[in-house]
């Protein structure tokens, strides 16, 4: 919590970037401090597939799980791939509460 206001970090693969942005503005207006991906890999942003450049963003976006009081999950028709899933993992071994769009 920062003052009275819950920090979630959006999880999720960055081709659902319209759900990314839905789902960050909802949770904004519920009143929570929302950290999101600063890139869209898979919906256009190419600078993330420069050498290195991915594993950064991957290890920055740890981070800010660290900073989150819980993630939530973008898994749009279920889908979770190794990236979100590694996401998922360490979110749970560090005690973090996991939320998901749809059901898992």
């Amino acid at each position: 919590m920062v003052g009275k206001y819950k920090v979630i970090t959006l999880c999720g693969s960055t081709r659902f970037k319209d759900e990314f942005m839905e789902v960050q503005k909802r949770l904004t207006l519920e009143g929570n401090i929302v950290i999101s991906v600063g890139l869209f890999g898979h919906s256009g942003d190419e600078e993330v597939w420069a050498l290195g450049t991915k594993e950064m963003l991957d290890d920055m976006h740890k981070r800010k799980i660290d900073m989150a009081d819980e993630v939530f999950i973008i898994n749009v028709g279920g889908y979770i791939g190794s990236s979100t899933r590694s996401e998922i993992e360490y979110a749970q071994a560090t005690g973090k509460k996991v939320n998901y769009l749809e059901p898992n």
